[in-house]
C-alpha cells in the first residue's frame, strides 16, 4: 500500500489559522468574532500544542538568521490587558535574542512628532535574517489619534492636509508600505487579539490585586474603557481596510490566554515554513579550504603531544 502523503504545518495547524484570518475578501464584522473560541482545546492540550509550536519556532527562527534572506514582522494591536505582552513572552520563550527586537511604541517623542506618522515604525523595522515584533504599531496612528483627535493636532500637519479623508488616506499608505515591504523580503503578520469588555474588567481587578502587577495599571485605563465602543468601531474600520492578501489580519479571540497563544504560534510556524528556509551550504571553494582548515588544526593536535613526550 501506498503512503499517505505527509501533512505540512500549515494543515495540521489550520483549524487554528484560517477561521481566524481576514484577508480583505467579504464583510467583516468585528461582532461575529467570538472572544472567548477555545476550539477543541483544554488548557492542558493547549500547551503541548505551544510547547510544540516553540521548538518549531527556535528551529525555524536559526535557518531565518543564518540563512540572512528573509525577515518577519510581527504587529499585536489590542485593547489595554489584551494579552499583548504576555503573549511575546510566551510564545518567543528561547528564542534567541540576537535575531528578534521587540518594540513598544509608546507615545510620540517630540523628534518623532517632526516626521511623518511612519518614520518612527520603518526605522524600527526588522532586518535581514531578524525578527520584529510591534507591541503596538503603525495602527495606533489611525486608532488613538482618530479617538483622541488632540493627538493628531500634535503631529503638526499642514492644516489644509487634514480633511475629512485623512483616515482613508492614512489606511492606503498603510497598505502601501506593507505592500512595499512584502515586496522586499519582509513577512507581515498582523494579530488582533480580541478580547472582551468584562474580561478586560477581570483582569484590571486582578492587577489591582496583585503587588507585582499593579505597576501596570494606570487610571487612563479606565478613561479608555470608556470609550469601549468608540475603539471597537475604529478597530472594525482598520481590519476592514488593511486587511489584503500579502498582509492579512488574524483576528485572535483573546479571552482565553492559552488558546490565543495557540494560534499565534500557529500563525507565525505556518508561515515560516512556507519560506523554506534553509541553512546556507558551503560552495566547493570553501569546502576546500574547511579541508585545509581541518588538516592544519589535526597536525596542530599531533604536533602538541610529541612535544609533551
Amino acid at each position: 500500500m501506498s503512503k499517505k502523503p505527509s501533512r505540512s504545518l500549515a494543515q495540521e495547524l489550520d483549524r487554528y489559522i484560517t477561521p481566524f484570518r481576514y484577508d480583505g475578501s467579504g464583510k467583516f464584522h468585528l461582532k461575529d468574532h467570538k472572544t472567548d473560541e477555545k476550539g477543541d482545546l483544554d488548557k492542558e492540550k493547549a500547551q503541548a500544542i505551544l510547547d510544540s509550536n516553540k521548538k518549531r519556532l527556535i528551529a525555524f527562527q536559526e535557518k531565518l538568521y543564518a540563512q540572512d534572506r528573509w525577515s518577519l514582522l510581527i504587529v499585536f494591536q489590542a485593547m489595554d490587558a489584551g494579552g499583548k505582552d504576555s503573549a511575546i513572552k510566551a510564545i518567543f520563550e528561547g528564542i534567541n535574542p540576537q535575531g528578534c527586537e521587540v518594540t513598544a511604541f509608546k507615545a510620540p517623542s517630540s523628534k518623532e512628532l517632526d516626521h511623518d506618522f511612519l518614520w518612527r515604525h520603518a526605522v524600527a523595522l526588522p532586518e535581514r535574517g531578524h525578527i520584529g515584533i510591534f507591541n503596538r504599531s503603525h495602527y495606533e496612528e489611525c486608532l488613538v489619534t482618530r479617538v483622541h483627535p488632540e493627538i493628531l493636532a500634535k503631529e503638526k500637519l499642514p492644516p489644509r492636509l487634514v480633511t475629512k479623508n485623512i483616515w482613508k488616506e492614512r489606511f492606503e499608505d498603510i497598505s502601501a508600505f506593507e505592500r512595499y515591504l512584502c515586496r522586499n523580503g519582509t513577512v507581515v503578520l498582523k494579530f488582533f487579539l480580541n478580547v472582551s469588555k468584562e474580561e478586560q474588567r477581570e483582569r484590571f481587578l486582578a492587577r489591582l490585586d496583585d503587588p507585582a502587577k499593579q505597576w501596570k495599571f494606570s487610571m487612563d485605563d479606565i478613561k479608555e474603557r470608556a470609550l469601549w465602543p468608540r475603539y471597537q468601531a475604529v478597530y472594525q474600520d482598520i481590519v476592514r481596510h488593511t486587511a489584503t492578501s500579502h498582509a492579512p489580519w488574524y483576528v485572535v479571540p483573546a479571552d482565553h490566554k492559552w488558546f490565543a497563544r495557540v494560534v499565534i504560534g500557529s500563525v507565525i510556524n505556518a508561515e515560516l515554513e512556507k519560506l523554506d528556509l534553509r541553512f546556507p551550504r558551503a560552495d566547493k571553494a570553501s569546502l576546500v579550504e574547511f579541508e585545509q582548515v581541518r588538516k592544519a588544526l589535526e597536525k596542530e593536535a599531533t604536533g602538541g603531544k610529541k612535544q609533551a613526550k
